[in-house]
């Protein structure tokens, strides 16, 4: 499995990441919205 082109094999490993670490961003800041949302339907002003 030691084929000469192993370049992409971090690069794709990379982008996972990339992916991943944008969707958890992504994922906090929708969580953080919602949260300013019923926050501010129930009263409590941020």
């Amino acid at each position: 499995m030691a084929a000469p082109t192993s370049l992409p094999s971090w690069r794709s490993r990379l982008l996972w990441l990339l992916l991943i670490w944008a969707g958890g961003v992504a994922a906090l800041g929708l969580a953080a919205g919602a949260l300013r949302l019923v926050m501010r339907a129930i009263g409590m002003s941020t």
